[in-house]
């Protein structure tokens, strides 16, 4: 039985939680809180993951912290069809370019932006708008003449980098700015499976 250590307003846990639904596993969800702008975690939790932060997924007796390991893993064993995760070394080599893209830009400027603004966190808001900016000014150019960021289909790499893209009006950008990025997001949004997070709305019924 698959556990995931989440919260609904995390991008990283969404990440997680969007994958198991379009691959349609079965989970059970254990949410960890946010105390003063930090997660409120126990001894119990820091012996599974020594960083304090999520997402945490527990798979039997495997266990994986970090997003990019998680998605990563669940592609990797339950995707038999090599549909989000591809076989091939180039292309899966090209994915995890822009899983880099998610760990970095994405994440000191989009979810950081977000954070200091929606959240509280301690930050230096400045870079972290730059920050965000180079990281949809990447996604722009990539996605101007071509629907998905890597293959001519939805891949890890797409599911890594949307959700704080798809948040980024939170910390203050205007995604109209990015026209690109905007059709991408409304692709991701149609994806058989796709649920939405607080901020995110889902499909339309």
């Amino acid at each position: 039985m698959i556990r995931l250590y989440h919260r609904l307003t995390s991008g990283n846990s969404y990440k997680v939680r969007l994958l198991l639904s379009i691959l349609q596993l079965e989970y059970e969800a254990v949410a960890v809180e946010l105390e003063h702008g930090r997660n409120r975690v126990d001894e119990a939790y820091l012996r599974l993951n020594p960083r304090g932060q999520i997402p945490t997924l527990v798979d039997d007796e495997l266990v994986l912290w970090g997003s990019t390991a998680i998605l990563f893993y669940l592609a990797k064993k339950y995707d038999a069809e090599h549909r989000w995760l591809p076989a091939e070394a180039a292309a899966a080599a090209e994915i995890m370019q822009w899983l880099e893209l998610a760990q970095n830009e994405c994440n000191t400027g989009l979810f950081l932006a977000r954070a200091i603004q929606r959240f509280g966190y301690e930050g230096d808001l400045t870079t972290a708008l730059r920050d965000g900016r180079k990281a949809l000014d990447v996604l722009e150019a990539r996605l101007r003449d071509r629907e998905w960021l890597v293959l001519q289909r939805a891949t890890i790499a797409d599911l890594a980098c949307f959700p704080y893209a798809a948040l980024a009006s939170e910390g203050g950008f205007q995604l109209s700015d990015w026209p690109a990025v905007q059709g991408w997001i409304e692709r991701i949004r149609r994806i058989k499976g796709f649920i939405g997070m607080p901020g995110i709305a889902g499909p339309e019924i």
